[in-house]
Parts: structure tokens; sequence; C-alpha cells
């Protein structure tokens, strides 16, 4: 049975079994990123799933659509592996989020994306995955024997045709082993302080990711995203209005204890996969993730097994880079996203962007 009702822009919002699938879809990555990242830094985890639960409903309302709201990658892979303290990364979020608010109303995430070029943008991806797939090896070298049986798990999940489920499927056994051991909590609302995890520090470190994350963000969350709404919505929804509201929503959360967020390809790819055709599957996910912001205290994270996260960062760090290879064309555009990808690990993410950037244009120069 669906009920249905009206979204800002006048269109329907269904409730259905649909959208609420569709709501996990977009849970796969986002779920394992944000307990990875609170498991590794000051970040209050309550305060984040507040920030989450409320945007999705905002946006799923606002656009009348399932539209993707996602932790910024690129800042949030730098935190988790220790580039970035909570900090900086509030810092390098807000600085984000008035960038895209500001080009955003000026009309020029277009131009922006031409002169970075597609190669370098699916370079950072590489980067991240790297850089979270060797922050899971250090975490799962804790327990051998649980992170290989999660990996065995998610291996058979994969074969039978839940590769993507298998993320939730690990989570939600990890999850069960916290609660083993911590006990059940019981519901508690997050204190609403501004910064509760730490006044935003601005560095060269946060400028850096900054930069590689914005473009991730223009070419990823805003205008690939934007071609998708049309390719599976028809709904015809500008790179730069993308932009706008994305810088909307970080201003927003980032000073009550929230993480840099975009609207990303992938998350609204995976909620239509899963059955998300309105933005009641926002308003859905919306609603489960201020549920968990209830539960979500530090002493059930505590109990969290570090193995079993470092199983999720693997294959979270595999699809990230499935994602950064997969459409690239030609030999010199794929080795411009290994380069980025490499120079990132072995560098910084920010040095590897700009130099990605100076290599695509002579690289375009030869052709």
């Amino acid at each position: 049975m669906a009920y249905s009702i009206r979204s800002f822009t006048d269109s329907d919002l269904e409730f259905s079994t649909g959208e609420l699938t569709g709501a996990l879809g977009d849970s796969i990555t986002v779920l394992p990123l944000l307990v990875a990242l609170a498991a590794t830094t000051s970040v209050s985890l309550p305060h984040v799933l507040v920030g989450f639960g409320v945007f999705q409903i905002v946006w799923g309302l606002y656009y009348g659509m399932p539209l993707s709201v996602e932790p910024m990658k690129a800042l949030i892979g730098l935190a988790i592996v220790g580039s970035l303290s909570y900090p900086e990364l509030a810092a390098a979020g807000l600085l984000a989020g008035g960038v895209l608010l500001a080009v955003g109303q000026l009309g020029l995430v277009g131009r922006l994306q031409t002169i970075v070029g597609e190669p370098v943008i699916r370079g950072v991806q590489f980067a991240v995955s790297l850089l979270l797939l060797e922050a899971a090896v250090g975490l799962s070298s804790g327990n051998l024997p649980v992170a290989a049986a999660g990996i065995a798990i998610v291996g058979l999940l994969a074969i039978v045709g839940y590769r993507q489920a298998s993320v939730l499927f690990v989570l939600g056994l990890g999850s069960v082993a916290a609660v083993a051991t911590a006990g059940i909590p019981a519901p508690q609302l997050p204190d609403p302080v501004l910064f509760p995890a730490g006044t935003p520090s601005l560095s060269g470190a946060a400028l850096e990711g900054t930069v590689a994350q914005l473009g991730m963000t223009v070419g990823n969350a805003a205008i690939a995203t934007a071609l998708l709404c049309g390719d599976l919505y028809d709904r015809n929804i500008s790179a730069d209005t993308l932009s706008t509201s994305m810088g909307v929503t970080c201003l927003a959360a980032i000073p009550f204890g929230g993480v840099p967020m975009c609207h990303g390809s992938g998350g609204l790819a995976g909620k239509y996969a899963f059955g998300a055709r309105t933005g009641g599957a926002n308003v859905l996910l919306g609603v489960g993730y201020l549920a968990l912001a209830l539960v979500a205290t530090g002493a059930l994270l505590a109990a969290f097994p570090l193995s079993v996260l470092g199983v999720l960062l693997v294959v979270v760090a595999l699809e990230l880079a499935r994602a950064a290879v997969s459409p690239v064309d030609g030999h010199r555009g794929l080795a411009v996203v290994v380069g980025v990808g490499v120079a990132g690990l072995a560098i910084n993410v920010g040095v590897a962007f700009v130099l990605g950037t100076v290599a695509f244009w002579l690289v375009s120069r030869l052709e």
C-alpha cells in the first residue's frame, strides 16, 4: 500500500515499499563512512545523524524527488585517515559551502568543470579510495579472523547478487556485536549547542582538502547529478541550483555539529535502483537517521568492532575506486586518474589535485 502527499514543488511524495528500499539504497555508503568518522575523530555521531536526517527531509520535500544527501567523500576520507582533525573538517566544510553557494548563485558551476577536467575529478575519487583502503587495512589488522569472516560474508552475498546490500548486512552484524557489549542505550536528544565537537580551524591541510573536494563536488555532485535528474526522473534541475542547495546545507548543518554534505549522483542512482521514485524516500530515510541519532551513544560506538569497521571501509573504498575508473575513456585519461590517485596517497590529495589539473591541461593540448 502506498500513501502520498504533495511536496513544495507540487510533486507527489509517496510512502511505499519501493520508497523504503530506495531509502536504504542511499544509506549503503553513508552509514559506514559516518560510523568510521565518529570512531576515528572527535565528531559527535548523534549531531551528524541529525544533520543528515533534517536535510534528507528538507530536500526531499523541496525537490519532490529522491535527491541524495551524502558526505563529501574527499573531506570525510581525509578526516578518517587522520589528515584532517574535526575542527579542520568543519572549517573546510564551511569554506566549501560558501564557495558552492556563491558559484551556484553566479551560475559558474559549468565553467569550473571545464577548467578542471573529469579525469582529475575521478583521480581525486581514486585517491580517496586508496586512502580509505589503507585505513581499512590498519583497522582490520586488530582482529584478522573477524575481518576475514566479514570479507567472506561480503564476498558470498556479492556472488549471490546482493553486493550492495552486503554493506548494510555487515554493518548490522557490527551493531549487534556493539549492543551485545554495551547494551541497548536509552534514547537521548543531542545537545543543541554550536560546534559540539570543536571550533573550526582553517589550516593548510583544510584548504588543500577543500580545493580537492570542490573538484569532486562540481563534477559528481552538481553536474553529474543534474544530468541524472533528467535521465532517471525527467526533471530539469540545473547544476547551479544543486550547488546552491549544497552550499546552504553545509553552512546550516556544520555549526550544529554536522559534517560537509553534498548531492551525490551515486546516491541518487542507488535510490533509483532500489525503487525510489519520489521525495518520500528522503522523508523515510530522514526519519530513520533522526531515530538513530537518539541511540547513537559514545558507549555504543566504542563497542563497535574496529575490524568490522575495516571491512566496511574496504567495501566502500573498492566501490569508490570502481566508480572513479570505470567511466574513464582512453589511456591518457586513465593515466591521469591513476596518477592523481597515487600522488594523493603518496603526498596529499590537494597537491595531487593541482598536479593533475596541470597534467590534464598538458595532455589535452597533445590531443
